[in-house]
């Protein structure tokens, strides 16, 4: 008995009302116990000083902020999401992300791309 499938499948996008969107200064992960690719993706800022302070002179008013400093630069990497994938999806996020920075590559140089994809890079991998 032969199987009847259909000549398309339509994906449509329905987005999270808790969807966020999150800026990423970078990753940190690896592989995990199974098999699968973990990503944490972070932003960057310098530590927040614990204090600061002003001197007040005679007049009353205040002098430059002192706050404590140490020979260290501290920068606090927090991590806003996490990401599990299979290797396969990591591979067609590879090759996804090749094509966008081709893309971008190519506007630089005032190229045009062709085919059918959506001109502002969004497109299904």
């Amino acid at each position: 008995m032969a199987l009847d499938f259909p000549l398309r499948v339509r994906f449509e996008y329905e987005q999270d009302p808790e969807t966020r969107l999150l800026y990423s200064h970078g990753v940190w992960g690896g592989i995990n116990s199974q098999g699968e690719i973990e990503m944490g993706f972070y932003t960057e800022s310098d530590r927040l000083p614990a204090y600061s302070e002003c001197s007040i002179n005679e007049t009353g008013e205040l002098s430059s902020e002192i706050s404590p400093t140490s020979d260290t630069r501290i920068v606090v990497r927090r991590i806003h999401s996490r990401i599990l994938m299979n290797p396969q999806t990591a591979r067609a996020l590879v090759e996804w992300l090749q094509d966008r920075l081709s893309m971008m590559e190519d506007e630089e140089l005032g190229a045009t791309s062709s085919g059918c994809a959506d001109p502002s890079g969004y497109t299904h991998q």
